[in-house]
Order: C-alpha cells, then structure tokens, then sequence
C-alpha cells in the first residue's frame, strides 16, 4: 500500500488552540481543541503528542506546522512577541516542538497562515490579491499578492485608528485592536455593566459580568438587548475604519473575514461594511468584495499544513538538483 503524507498544524491564539492532522488533499483527517490557559506550550504539546497517537495506518507525518498570534522569526521559529499570550513572547517554540517530536517544525503567524489556507482550499482560490483578516481575541492580517503571501507582519490590528484611544497590549494606544476585537467588546461591556447600565447581560453567569463573553453579547443583542447592540455596532464602525485603511492603501481584490467574531456578521460586519464604503475611495471601495472565510476556524491550521507541504516538495526538488548535478543549485 502506498504511503500517504500529512502534517500536524496547531493554531495557537489568545483564548484556544487548535491542533490538526491534515492530509496532503488539505482534508481534516482528525483536529482537536482546548484552552489556552495559563500555560499554552504545555497545552500545545500535548495536543500534538494525542494528534500524532490518533494519525491513521498507512499515513506518514511530513512536519508539523504552527501558526501563532504573534511577531515571528520564521529562520529560528522563534515567538518575537505575543501580545496576547505573553508566555510565548522570546520562546523557541520551533526547537521546543522539534526536540520533543523530531519533526522538522515550521512557525508562521497565524493570519499569515490563515491566508495561506484559503488561498490554498478556500475563499481565496479564485483571487490573486486579497487581504486575510483574524477576528478574535486580537486582529490579525495576512496579504496574498500576485497569488503568493506577502512575507510582511501585517499587523492590521497594530495600526493606529485614533491616537488619543486606550492602551493597546502592544504598548501603542488608539490600535484598533483596542476597539475592534473580542477583548475590546469584552471590556466595555463590562466597564458598561459595572456603572449599572441597564442590560440583559446583568443576570448572566449569576451575575458575574467578568464571565462574559462575545458570544454572550451578540445573543443578548439577537433578544434586542439596546446596550450588546450598540457595542457590537461601534466596535464594527471601528473595524470599518481599518478595513477602509486597508482598501485605500492596498486596492486588494477581497478582503476574507475569519474567527470568532464573525458569528455576529449581521451586526458587527455589517456596520464595519457600512463605515468602510463611507471612508475607502469609491473607486476602490467598488472593486473590492468583502466576503467570509470558506475554511472558517481550520483556516490556519490548512495554510500551516500547506507550508510545511510547500517546504517539503522544495527541499525534494533541491535533493533532485543536488543529486543530478553533484551540487547545491
């Protein structure tokens, strides 16, 4: 029987993280999730070691892929900077993973990966140019030019949307990500329900609104709630303003929307498509469509798949060189 090749592809971000066995067709062949807690390399090895126990007969594993919300040395795979899961900020995590496994390890940041994965089995096969953004506990971005990632950090979510706003994670202030994203929501829903703001929120989790999550306030804004609303609609106007930051400068032929917030696209997307069309060149703006991931919460780990696939077939085609002319090519 032929040997089949697949990969391990963990997304690691601020609130969970996801690790999948993925064939070389870029089919799910077994993933699994769970918390990042307190100690997500703990949590990351476990996952990979239960995902490597699960890998089907007949499968071999070619590398194993991570893609992480964060600034990466993609040389050393080394965690830059995490913002939002400050314990892998200045971590090896390519060598951590790979003396635990003996897998070649490839780490990548996970809106680049994400953009990776749809352009490879999602909403990006039929563009050249679009632009991926993460919408979750942070914001993230990942841009596809001429077909291929731009290797940049295109932290999106790290760009100044008003220079008198909030502190950002990052140290910067006014980032949109302080306005933007689930953590942003979070907060000022709680900051809301602490000066007794009237909400259906206040009976949830007996109480507790430190509990609260962004699933929460867009199913009390589904009941009407006047307060979940408004915040799901200005943290949309503020992605809006990113978004229009994005077309004006880059003219992408897609942006494609993934994560966790986009369960609250008829509120929150919507309001951000409303403020983008008022603030992007209407000449831009009409070229550009605004659309949702086909791949959903397996975007990343389908693009992390797809690199180290990319990185094996490159490293045969170097072997092949090598061996036919006795020398590196």
């Amino acid at each position: 029987m032929a040997v089949k090749h697949c990969s391990i592809a963990g997304d690691i971000g601020g609130t969970n993280i996801r690790v999948a066995l993925v064939a070389d067709d870029f089919s799910i062949l077994t993933k699994l999730k769970e918390p990042s807690g307190s100690d997500p390399l703990a949590v990351l090895t476990r996952l990979v070691g239960d995902i490597l126990d699960k890998r089907p007969k007949g499968f071999k594993v070619c590398g194993i892929g991570l893609a992480v919300a964060g600034i990466i040395d993609k040389s050393s795979g080394t965690v830059l900077r995490a913002p939002n899961i400050q314990s892998l900020s200045g971590l090896g995590l390519g060598n951590e993973i790979m003396n635990k496994f003996e897998l070649p390890v490839f780490v990548e940041n996970d809106a680049n990966a994400a953009a990776c994965g749809e352009k490879a089995a999602g909403a990006g096969r039929d563009f050249d140019d679009f632009v991926m953004l993460t919408l979750g506990t942070g914001i993230g971005g990942g841009i596809v030019a001429g077909g291929r990632l731009i290797p940049v950090a295109a932290e999106i979510g790290h760009t100044t949307i008003n220079m008198s706003g909030p502190v950002c994670g990052c140290g910067n202030s006014g980032c949109l990500e302080t306005y933007a994203s689930a953590t942003a929501i979070i907060g000022n829903a709680v900051a809301a329900l602490e000066k007794d703001t009237d909400s259906l929120m206040k009976n949830l989790h007996n109480g507790n609104t430190y509990k609260i999550s962004a699933e929460d306030i867009y199913n009390a804004a589904l009941e009407g709630d006047p307060l979940a609303r408004t915040l799901l609609r200005d943290a949309g106007r503020s992605l809006g303003i990113g978004i229009a930051n994005i077309i004006n400068i880059l003219s992408p032929q897609a942006i494609i929307l993934t994560g966790g917030l986009l369960g609250a696209w008829n509120i929150y997307v919507e309001a951000a498509v409303i403020e983008a069309s008022k603030r992007a060149l209407p000449e831009l703006y009409d070229r550009v469509k605004i659309i949702p991931s086909a791949l959903g919460d397996d975007a990343g780990a389908v693009g992390m798949a797809a690199l180290v696939f990319e990185q094996k077939k490159h490293c045969r085609a170097k072997k092949t060189r090598r061996d036919r002319t006795g020398k590196d090519a």
